[in-house]
């Protein structure tokens, strides 16, 4: 299991008052010094936390991969061809959202055409392609039609649910989903919404290879510094397995 961090919300802080501080890039190299496999970092259209220059710096900087995460808009592609980060995860982008909502909407034909346009380019830049969906046959079977590499699975579902049954319910849609996406030869990673006290059920799912986690990572660093906390997540992630009964095609979710 590989653990990205997403440092978008350390740029979200400069934003605010729009200054120098606090540096992505920088809290980037303390994130890998306190394990993390690599660095997600989402360019959006309205440039409302990561900018152009941080990608720049970040790819020059960075000692580990970088996940490139941005919509399909045709701009925002020709960045991302002319940076040449290691993978490029397309995502849904809504100007009015908070976050990304959603995975992407591939049985719509006009999303699943400028999805296939971005992917092409892409792939003739020599970038690792990833699909931002949710975790469904549909979406899976369609990903692995536009010829990419990997896809991320949405797990905002399964972080808001409350109660047992609706979080074991979204959990098992999760395992299905990710066992699919590896009959269909993706790699299969997972995020969104994943925090320290309910990462441990989807770390411990054997299909999932990589989890992207920001937010909570973030909020946790302003409290114990970001070294500190990308190592308490990565010890959590790794010791997933040890923790959680597998029975059947639902995963009980203990440990929090």
């Amino acid at each position: 299991m590989r653990l990205y961090v997403n440092i978008d919300h350390v740029a979200t802080i400069r934003q605010v008052r729009r200054t120098d501080e606090p540096d992505p890039v920088r809290a980037a190299v303390l994130a890998e010094l306190g394990g993390a496999d690599g660095i997600t970092v989402h360019l959006r259209e309205d440039r409302r936390h990561i900018q152009d220059r941080d990608v720049e710096v970040l790819l020059k900087s960075a000692r580990t991969g970088v996940n490139l995460e941005l919509a399909a808009d045709s701009k925002i592609v020709r960045v991302a061809c002319d940076l040449v980060p290691m993978q490029a995860t397309l995502v849904p982008e809504r100007r009015e959202e908070i976050t990304t909502e959603g995975g992407l909407d591939l049985a719509a034909a006009r999303t699943r055409k400028q999805v296939s346009a971005a992917v092409a380019r892409l792939l003739d830049a020599g970038i690792r392609v990833s699909l931002f969906i949710d975790p469904v046959e549909e979406a899976l079977r369609a990903s692995a039609d536009l010829g990419v590499e990997a896809v991320e699975l949405h797990t905002g579902s399964y972080a808001s649910a409350r109660g047992d049954q609706d979080r074991a319910r979204e959990l098992t849609r999760l395992q299905r989903g990710a066992g699919l996406g590896r009959e269909l030869d993706l790699a299969v990673h997972a995020g969104h919404g994943l925090t320290y006290e309910n990462v441990t059920p989807v770390a411990a799912l054997p299909e999932i290879e990589e989890l992207n986690i920001g937010h909570s990572i973030v909020s946790r660093a302003v409290l114990v510094g970001m070294e500190r906390a990308v190592r308490e997540m990565r010890e959590i992630v790794l010791d997933a397995p040890s923790r959680v009964a597998v029975p059947g095609l639902w995963i009980a979710p203990l440990g929090y």
